[in-house]
């Protein structure tokens, strides 16, 4: 069910209509041999590729889809520092001096997009700045104060913007307060999900699409990776499939259990025909991305072609919501009235993979018996991983090359399954989310 509704909300996707697809990536055929193999074309397994490749790794990459297909290239375009958790969870698992090494590490995810859009020439529609508002008084406050301490512990300084100083990047009635960060900003992640691929490639990564893996043995020395029409035989295996990794625990290769640390949340996004130029400078002046700071939150941005893209409605089934056009709409209208009547052109959507406490899963399964190798697992990313899978497959690939200690500082944060388990963990959450949607509307 979750494969056929991802499928049909990705008909519509404006990126998919704007990305060109360069290269030709057949499906596997036969039997190749590879010192890595990755399971997953996304951004996080696309990074690892590249980083793999860059250091002279024999890389085969397996993705069931198109390269970028899923959630890596129909997200809100937002790349941002930190992560969905926020950073008072990591310092309670790691304690504050590691939560500092962690989140500096966020911080070099954003300077490593900048970093390979240069030297592969990825042309991606990359605008700065990101701006975080409140919806009440209340969380204006409360923003300013986490805002503050960020500056203080963190040295991560922001410009806070009260009501009144909010117009200088979005005309908008709907906030109270804001933080403007410079280091954020926002892309198109198709394109850049694409312009990893053809690095990749380029680098000497093989890539093969339509390939969904069937079954994986472990075996004391290789790992065997079977396709419908191939196999793999290699010395290290990384699986970055998210939410449609459930298809490959079938296939023999996750623990019991390792499924039900992440829940699929389909989220939902649109986009309006383009404005006139003046038109969007009535709205977001300076073109940074916003996202406010509810639990279940609005975020938009402008695009190259000055349409206002627009994303906040999720969902805890893997039904599609009825009226999703209508219901995006009038979230819009919410933020900008004077947008009410402009159609969305495109509305599209997919699923993120969340975790309990919202922070990224990274993990080494370890090998069957005393041989063999183990198997790289990266989840979890909770709807805030654009920059942080970047950096996730460059840590995978630090852990099999050189060193893994960036990996391991990951790995140590703790994570719990689901209430219910894979079956009975949606109306679970479901009940949580009602709490915490009661908050953002309460104020």
């Amino acid at each position: 069910m979750l494969l056929q509704t991802d499928r049909s909300l990705a008909r519509h996707s404006w990126y998919a209509e704007t990305a060109s697809r360069r290269q030709d990536h057949p499906a596997l055929q036969g039997e190749v041999r590879a010192e890595v193999a990755i399971v997953g074309g996304g951004l996080a397994g696309l990074s690892a590729a590249l980083e793999l490749a860059q250091r002279g790794r024999q890389v085969v990459l397996l993705e069931a889809q198109q390269l970028g297909w899923a959630a890596s290239g129909r997200n809100g375009g937002q790349a941002l520092g930190g992560l969905a958790c926020g950073m008072d969870e990591i310092e309670a698992q790691l304690g504050l001096a590691d939560a500092r090494r962690l989140w500096a590490m966020t911080l070099e995810a954003l300077t490593l997009i900048h970093a390979r859009r240069d030297r592969y020439r990825i042309a991606c529609d990359w605008q700065s700045g990101a701006l975080t508002v409140a919806t009440s008084a209340r969380k204006a406050a409360a923003l300013r104060r986490e805002a503050e301490r960020m500056a203080s512990v963190y040295e991560h300084p922001t410009q806070w913007l009260d009501r009144a100083a909010l117009g200088l990047h979005i005309r908008s009635p709907r906030y109270h307060g804001g933080c403007y960060d410079r280091r954020g900003g926002h892309l198109h992640p198709l394109k850049y999900a694409l312009g990893l691929a053809d690095a990749a490639w380029r680098e000497g990564a093989r890539l093969h699409e339509h390939s969904p893996v069937q079954r994986i043995e472990r075996h004391r020395s290789v790992t065997l990776l079977r396709t419908a029409q191939g196999q793999v035989v290699a010395d290290q295996v990384l699986l970055a499939g998210n939410v449609h990794l459930p298809a490959v625990a079938d296939a023999g290769a996750l623990p019991p259990g390792t499924g039900a640390r992440i829940m699929p949340v389909g989220t939902y996004v649109g986009v309006t025909e383009p404005l006139d130029p003046s038109e969007m400078d009535g709205l977001l002046p300076t073109r940074a991305a916003v996202c406010d700071s509810n639990f279940v939150l609005d975020y938009f941005r402008p695009t190259a072609d000055q349409r206002l893209l627009f994303g906040g409605k999720v969902s805890y089934s893997t039904l599609t919501p009825p009226n999703l056009a209508g219901s995006l709409q009038a979230r819009l209208a919410r933020v900008f009235p004077r947008l009410a009547w402009r159609p969305l052109t495109h509305v599209w959507g997919g699923f993120v993979d969340i975790t309990m406490n919202r922070a990224p899963d990274f993990s080494r399964l370890p090998p069957d018996g005393a041989a063999g190798a183990p198997i790289y697992l990266l989840q979890g990313f909770s709807g805030h991983g654009l920059a942080l899978t970047g950096l996730a497959g460059k840590l995978v690939a630090e852990a099999i090359c050189e060193d893994a200690s960036r990996f391991d500082l990951f790995a140590r944060l703790r994570h719990r399954p689901f209430p219910g388990g894979e079956r009975l963990r949606t109306p679970t959450l479901v009940l949580g989310m009602l709490w915490h949607r009661l908050r953002d509307v309460t104020g």
